[in-house]
């Protein structure tokens, strides 16, 4: 019993906490993942891939650098604030501190910039996924510890499970020109995650949000290759094949776990129609990075020797890679209520209420 009554307290914590406060849908949140949704990770790494300077975050609260690579809050953030949750903190800060196993509770973010599905994308810089994966298992047995098996996996079951990986890869696939075509190579990246995934069901989780790669292609990194600016096609066609062996991936565990569920965000349709009608959102930069140097601002990272621009809103892209805080939050708004075929079979906000 009073293990049980420690759960419920840490779980009321955690949902306290939140932009929302006592409208927490879930009992926590926890994140896995690339630099779309790295809080900070990163900043406890000695890796080039870091965010921890300006002008990152200047429309974050107190307009300092936290790590995440945008101008203010990223998907983490406003999947969180949707959740009512208090955005889930990185786990390599949590481990400094003494009551780490009573916070894991709250939520945690795995999610680390340059990661990847494969352990060679960005090697010795960043938390792999399974890397990740393995911290996740760590955790989980020091929730064990303090409250049971038992309690740890219903206290899991109700909790989100947001993923969103495999950009990186495809951004090292396309630069290599490998060999394999990329039907041959999204098959084994998908073959590779397949299992991943099931390492992350055994552990405990049974509400999965998987939120596809974008048009990777229309980024102001792959542009600024192309004299006309012009989206890079083979990254697009990629990406796509990737979102569409995930659907496949997704349904293929559902009816072997029937227990599971999960929620699926198409980026790449949803990020292509912003890009394809961006004053429809209110955007009246498409192809231009807001912070960087260089052509679109893509040459170079954003860091405090770059120019960046004085409405952040009107831009899609904040860097040369990422999206800006605008652009995070209208596509985590349809992550939480859209409909197909953005999101399907069910949205996050369906997804958390089962």
């Amino acid at each position: 019993m009073v293990k049980l009554i420690l759960l419920l307290s840490l779980c009321t914590l955690g949902a306290t906490n939140g932009a929302t406060a006592g409208n927490a849908t879930v009992p926590a949140i926890y994140i896995l993942g690339d630099s779309l949704v790295d809080v900070g990770n990163n900043n406890h790494l000695l890796t080039t891939i870091k965010a921890d300077f300006p002008h990152n975050g200047v429309d974050f609260a107190g307009g300092k650098p936290t790590g995440r690579f945008c101008n203010g809050r990223n998907a983490a953030d406003f999947i969180a604030e949707k959740l009512g949750l208090a955005s889930a903190p990185p786990y390599l800060s949590m481990r400094k501190i003494s009551n780490s196993s009573e916070a894991f509770f709250n939520g945690i973010n795995f999610a680390s910039a340059g990661a990847g599905i494969l352990d060679t994308t960005h090697s010795g810089e960043c938390l792999s996924l399974n890397k990740q994966i393995e911290y996740l298992s760590t955790a989980y047995a020091a929730m064990v510890e303090q409250i049971g098996d038992r309690q740890t996996q219903e206290h899991l079951a109700k909790s989100i499970f947001t993923i969103i990986i495999g950009s990186n890869d495809i951004f090292d696939y396309v630069k290599s020109n490998g060999e394999a075509t990329p039907q041959q190579f999204v098959g084994s990246l998908t073959s590779t995650l397949q299992g991943q995934l099931k390492r992350i069901y055994n552990i405990g989780a049974r509400k999965f949000s998987f939120i596809g790669t974008g048009p990777v292609g229309c980024c102001p990194a792959l542009r600024s290759q192309s004299k006309t600016g012009e989206c890079k096609e083979v990254a697009n066609l990629v990406s796509h094949l990737y979102n569409e062996e995930i659907i496949f991936l997704l349904h293929e565990m559902k009816s072997q776990f029937s227990d599971m569920n999960y929620s699926f965000f198409n980026t790449y349709i949803a990020l292509l129609e912003i890009i394809q009608m961006p004053f429809n959102h209110g955007f009246t930069e498409v192809k231009a990075a807001c912070c960087g140097i260089g052509d679109l601002n893509a040459k170079v990272a954003c860091t405090p020797f770059s120019h960046y621009c004085s409405n952040r809103t009107s831009h899609i892209f904040w860097d040369y890679y990422h999206p800006t805080e605008a652009t995070a939050g209208i596509l985590t708004a349809e992550i939480f209520d859209g409909s197909a075929p953005h999101v399907y079979p069910i949205n996050m906000r369906q997804l958390g209420a089962l």
